[in-house]
């Protein structure tokens, strides 16, 4: 039996033709209140990037596999690549440019300096949002644990020892 449907021409073009709706969406993005449109298909990487100009966090894989994009949702780090933005009605999101203020820098901005902990830099806001998800989470015990919990996040430069060493400091100042 084919269940395949088929549409005459008329149809198809009324169909082709109706205008893409978006859908209301509220988020507090760096501590600012937002209320947007948005295409329901959009991520929440493409919004941010495209929509809000907050370009700081980066578009690697574009399938969740380099952690890049990683950025903060109500204080948990996920991959905003694979984040559709409007299941994220109310949410808090902290991208990079909401971590530290201009001439005050993040803890963590200043350790990954400190310990040369990036090379090109394109790594390094998505490890920063990752390791500030890992000192919420709170689980992240030792340099094993923390090499363990950023795996996710990858820097093709190799400056994984110089990030353990920045994010070590930072969890030891905090405890």
């Amino acid at each position: 039996m084919n269940d395949a449907v088929t549409i005459d021409r008329a149809t198809a073009s009324r169909v082709a033709s109706r205008r893409i709706e978006t859908l209301p969406l509220s988020l507090a993005i760096n501590g600012e209140a937002r209320e947007l449109q948005v295409e329901p298909w959009t991520t929440l990487l493409d919004l941010l990037r495209d929509k809000l100009d907050l370009t700081g966090t980066k578009k690697g894989c574009d399938h969740g596999q380099c952690g890049a994009c990683t950025v903060l949702v109500d204080g948990k780090r996920i991959n905003s690549c694979l984040k559709l933005a409007v299941t994220l009605d109310g949410a808090e999101i902290t991208t990079i440019e909401g971590l530290g203020q201009p001439g005050e820098l993040h803890p963590l901005q200043a350790a990954f300096i400190e310990h040369d902990a990036f090379q090109c830099g394109y790594c390094t806001p998505g490890q920063i949002c990752s390791a500030q998800g890992l000192i919420n989470e709170g689980h992240a015990k030792d340099r094993q644990d923390v090499r363990e919990q950023m795996s996710g996040n990858l820097c093709r430069c190799g400056a994984y020892t110089n990030i353990a060493d920045a994010v070590l400091e930072v969890m030891e100042k905090q405890s």
